[in-house]
């Protein structure tokens, strides 16, 4: 059993308006060359986050889950399975939010739009993934964690 799943959102288009309005906010002040230089720094600040965070991928590499935003690849993370103690399909909440944040108490998140997701134990921390296909993910999951030997399973 293999699984790939890729959750497009329309947060980077967000992110890309903020982008373009600080250019056109660089335009208007083209008279004083330092905001306007700072302006479409931000800009392309703004622009390298909404490829960064337009689609969220999770997909089985073998013995590890890999979580990845993307299309540009600079965060994310992979999670081996001998690691994993439990699965259950959960709701993240607002405090929780989109992106990859870590909140005492609650755990790491790595959500990108919507609120349900897949609440891991791993070696006694908690990861949520969010996902638009939460259900296949917990059950993609919850036979990966089940196949693997009780010996394997005790020692993580």
């Amino acid at each position: 059993m293999m699984y790939d799943h890729v959750q497009y959102a329309p947060l980077h288009w967000i992110v890309h308006a903020a982008g373009a309005y600080c250019v056109a906010s660089a335009w208007w002040t083209k008279d004083v060359p330092t905001i306007s230089f700072v302006l479409l720094a931000v800009s392309l600040l703004f622009f390298a986050l909404g490829l960064m965070f337009r689609y969220l991928e999770i997909s089985d590499e073998g013995e590890f889950l890999a979580v990845r935003f993307g299309p540009i690849r600079l965060f994310g993370t992979r999670i081996r399975y001998s690691d994993m103690t439990s699965v259950e399909k959960s709701r993240s909440s607002v405090l929780d939010g989109w992106g990859i944040h870590y909140i005492p108490g609650r755990g790491t998140t790595f959500n990108l739009w919507g609120f349900d997701c897949a609440k891991l134990m791993v070696k006694g921390r908690t990861i949520r993934l969010g996902s638009d296909d939460a259900d296949n993910l917990v059950a993609f999951l919850d036979s990966k964690i089940f196949t693997q030997e009780p010996a394997e399973r005790a020692a993580s």
